[in-house]
């Protein structure tokens, strides 16, 4: 009925024109109120069916719909991409040759006229699966005047019932090609291996010192390549309680870090890698507290405490209960953060995170002194849009298109950027985003966009910013496939192994380094891969990743 109907094309007498806009955004309320209802109708419907012992209605999915489904995937990954012309890579040239063997012809079937040209070269990739199960004869002597025995020792990298070859495997298989427990079990007993289920728990969890204290490396080198981090999060059940796993990183590493909670406290005890939070109220509290509303009482008492000097959460929260005994929850809550990140932003003992990129979420801000925000969150919100009516599918449609048009003239500067482009593409984000279409519900999301300018544009001042978190968000995903796996660490120690091997996993895979070779490496006690921190310190001089930074 309203296919083709444009709003602008009639006569503006009376008000008529805005009056039916008017009208048709109403349409599009009750048109969400209605598919709202409808889905709580039938959630309600289920649940009294499941009460009564029966089942819901089922999800039936038509031969051949008439009509488009209704959206429920807002993947932006068409519109970010640029068509490229695809180009084949040489695997051959990345293929390590163990051993070289020379097939000769049968002389007796060549003609006499036959002359040797050389030879064609064929690599065949190929897998040795077999046991190596090795019964050691060990020397023992005894010294009857010293009532002493000696015993020959295991060779490096052999202890327990299993050597390094199963150890290695053990780790790899459930860290990272995601096997469950009971499947890397049985994965070893196809193969001839005699492993309980104790054992290969004991594998993954127990005396882990080493890859613990490289991971602690590791996280420590990565903060330091770069000034700024990409950051997400997403839960993970220990033992049934529900926690919340935390990803940063950047082009050279990885890093996982699960906590009790989310909140700004419990992230910036992540960006110190789980040390414990220190306080410090300093001009730097106060003035991230200003735009709290903090009554002037509260101010003036909390200026009646040492300032500038750094107290541990105890001391901190004991002198916050004798000076403001009365102050709320809340307000408490904001002194805290203030108190803490004016701490970790003064400290030296860490890495310092100079800007996060991330999504919107409340707690990744006024953490660091800049914030960028990720431009394919922002387009989701866009995409959820349903609109009803064809003249606003087709104002939507629009707006994206040139929303993404400005996406890709952003990664278009980075390569290169100007002063001048910089400015162009500032009154771009302007003019783009001052537009009033006429539909409601796209005219409050070009403005919610609007108001996050600096966050979005943040890559105009520091070109080498990605302008999307998609790295964070793919590392998050891992976890979340490890978590449909195994569902969840039962143990501080388990907690810990997930971390610590997700962590070096994703690391040693970014750096180009075989994680099966390098966690073999290290349990044999060869050590001959150079550590991963190492790797990121030398791969950060060469790209670069704070050059804005280093400028100014």
């Amino acid at each position: 009925m309203l296919e083709g109907f444009d709003p602008n094309t009639i006569q503006d007498v009376a008000g008529a024109r805005q009056a039916i806009v008017q009208l048709l955004n109403l349409v599009e309320a009750l048109a969400s109120d209605n598919r709202e209802l409808r889905d709580e109708n039938q959630r309600l419907r289920d649940e009294i069916n499941r009460l009564k012992g029966e089942q819901g209605k089922p999800k039936i999915q038509p031969n051949r719909p008439t009509s488009p489904p209704k959206a429920t995937n807002h993947s932006s990954e068409r519109e970010r991409h640029q068509h490229q012309t695809r180009k084949k890579g040489r695997k051959v040239e990345r293929i390590e040759v163990n051993r070289e063997e020379v097939l000769k012809v049968d002389l007796a079937r060549l003609p006499t006229d036959a002359e040797f040209k050389g030879y064609d070269d064929v690599i065949v990739q190929d897998l040795k699966i077999e046991t190596d199960n090795v019964l050691f004869h060990k020397e023992k002597f005894y010294s009857a005047r010293e009532n002493k025995a000696y015993q020959a020792e295991l060779p490096r990298g052999y202890t327990g019932q299993f050597g390094p070859g199963v150890k290695a495997l053990t780790l790899v298989l459930y860290h990272a090609a995601n096997l469950s427990e009971p499947k890397v079990r049985e994965f070893f007993g196809f193969v001839g291996l005699h492993i309980s289920e104790g054992e290969v728990s004991n594998l993954l969890i127990k005396d882990q010192g080493e890859f613990h204290a490289e991971k602690e490396a590791v996280y420590a080198a990565g903060l330091r390549s770069s000034p700024w981090q990409p950051i997400d999060e997403t839960s993970t059940r220990v033992n049934g309680v529900n926690e919340h796993c935390h990803t940063v990183c950047n082009p050279l590493y990885t890093a996982y870090v699960t906590t009790d909670k989310k909140d700004r406290l419990a992230v910036l005890e992540v960006l110190l890698n789980g040390r414990a939070l220190t306080f410090r109220l300093n001009a730097a509290a106060y003035t991230w507290l200003e735009p709290v509303g903090l009554p002037a009482s509260a101010l003036a008492a909390l200026q009646q405490l040492p300032q500038d000097q750094v107290l541990s959460e105890a001391e901190f929260t004991q002198q916050l209960a004798v000076a403001l005994p009365t102050l709320g929850s809340q307000a408490r809550r904001r002194v805290l953060e203030a108190a803490a990140i004016a701490a970790y932003q003064a400290q030296q003992d860490f890495p310092l995170v100079e800007l996060l990129l991330c999504d919107d979420a409340d707690q990744f801000k006024r953490l660091t002194g800049e914030l960028a925000l990720c431009w394919i969150h922002d387009a989701r919100h866009y995409k959820k849009l349903d609109p009803v009516v064809p003249h606003h599918r087709t104002l939507l449609d629009d707006f994206t298109g040139q929303y993404w048009d400005l996406y890709h003239d952003l990664l278009t500067y980075r390569p290169a950027p100007t002063p001048d482009d910089a400015t162009r593409l500032s009154q771009r984000f302007d003019d783009l985003f001052a537009t009033t279409t006429g539909y409601a519900d796209l005219d409050d999301r070009i403005a919610k966009t609007r108001a996050k300018k600096d966050a979005l544009l943040m890559v105009l001042k520091h070109p080498e910013l990605p302008l999307h978190n998609n790295p964070a968000e793919l590392a998050a995903r891992r976890r979340v496939r490890k978590r449909d796996v195994s569902f969840g660490p039962r143990t501080e120690d388990g907690k810990n192994a997930w971390d610590t091997f997700m962590t070096l996993a994703d690391t040693a895979r970014k750096l180009g380094v075989s994680f099966y070779r390098y966690v073999y490496d290290r349990v044999s006690q060869a050590n001959q891969i150079p550590k991963l921190a190492d790797l990121i310190a030398e791969r950060a001089k060469q790209l670069g990743l704070g050059a804005s930074w280093d400028t100014t």
